[in-house]
C-alpha cells in the first residue's frame, strides 16, 4: 500500500511540476517533474509485486481520478493533465503488461524491461501531446531525450533493493 500512495502523490506532483524546466548541458531543459515521474514507474513495478496485476490498475484508475480532481479545482492546466492521462495510461498499461510477461524473471529483469518501453513511451507521449506547438521540433526532442535518460535513471535508482540484498546475506 505505501508504494501505491507513493505513485499516486507522484503523479500528483509530477503534473504540478510539468511546466517547472531546468536546463542541463548535453541534455537541455528537462522538466522537475521528471525527477518526482521517474518514481512511478518502479513504485508501479512495487506494487505489482505486492498486490498483484489487477490492482495495479485499480492504483493506475485512482491516480487519474486524483488528477482530474486537481485539474477542476484548479492546481494544473488541462493540456498537463490530458497528456498525463494518456501517457499514463498507455505508457503504465504497457509496463503492468510487460512486467507481468516477465513475472518468473528476477526483479531486476522485470524492472528493466518494463521500464525500458514504459519509460521512453511516457516521455514520448505526455511531452508531444503536452508541449507540441509551444516548443520548437529541436527543443522538444531535447526535452523527450533529457526525460527518457533521466526518468531511465531515476527508475534504475529507486529499483535497487539493498536491504533486500542485505537480508538475504545476513544469516537465519
Amino acid at each position: 500500500m505505501f508504494f501505491a500512495i507513493v505513485y499516486i502523490i507522484a503523479t500528483l506532483a509530477a503534473n504540478y511540476t510539468a511546466t517547472w524546466f531546468v536546463h542541463f548541458p548535453f541534455f537541455g531543459q528537462v522538466s522537475v517533474a521528471t525527477f518526482i515521474f521517474g518514481i512511478t514507474f518502479t513504485a508501479r513495478d512495487r506494487v505489482h509485486n505486492a498486490l498483484g496485476h489487477k490492482n495495479v490498475y485499480v492504483m493506475i484508475a485512482v491516480a487519474a481520478v486524483l488528477n482530474v480532481i486537481v485539474t477542476v479545482l484548479g492546481g494544473v492546466e488541462w493540456r498537463i493533465v490530458v497528456a498525463s492521462l494518456i501517457a499514463i495510461i498507455l505508457a503504465e498499461t504497457a509496463d503492468t503488461e510487460i512486467y507481468q510477461h516477465f513475472i518468473n524473471n528476477t526483479w531486476g529483469m522485470r524492472v528493466l524491461k518494463s521500464n525500458s518501453v514504459s519509460v521512453p513511451l511516457d516521455s514520448l507521449l505526455f511531452n508531444l501531446i503536452a508541449f507540441a506547438g509551444l516548443f520548437s521540433n529541436e527543443e522538444l526532442a531535447s526535452i523527450i531525450f533529457g526525460e527518457i535518460v533521466f526518468k531511465g535513471l531515476v527508475s534504475a535508482v529507486t529499483a535497487l533493493r539493498p536491504l533486500d540484498y542485505l537480508r538475504s546475506k545476513s544469516p537465519r
